[in-house]
């Protein structure tokens, strides 16, 4: 398994909402998670908004992303999430997920 961190950063005013919404993440999109291999997925939040989270691939972090690209339910999800981030206008927050490199790992 490969160990992947990313950042992504919710506006303030949006951070609130953020929280009520993963309270209840679809039923439909954790299980499409799963079926693209995305393992011990987590999110962490700050109070200034930024989001660190942190999965387990079996091959990468480009190939989980692209398994999600392909689901119906994904789209629906990220729709439902536009306008929560601070990126480039446009892209969804899967497509701004800054993917951070492991320097260490204490096994």
């Amino acid at each position: 398994m490969k160990r992947v961190g990313f950042l992504l950063k919710v506006k303030p005013e949006k951070i609130q909402e953020y929280r009520e919404r993963h309270r209840a993440v679809w039923p439909e999109m954790q299980e499409a998670l799963r079926r693209n291999g995305w393992h011990n997925y987590s999110l962490f939040m700050r109070e200034d908004g930024t989001i660190f989270g942190y999965v387990e691939v079996e091959d990468s972090f480009a190939a989980v992303l692209k398994g999600m690209d392909q689901e119906e339910i994904n789209t629906r999800w990220q729709t439902y999430m536009d306008g929560f981030f601070q990126i480039t206008p446009g892209l969804h927050a899967d497509q701004a997920m800054l993917e951070l490199e492991e320097v260490f790992h204490l096994d």
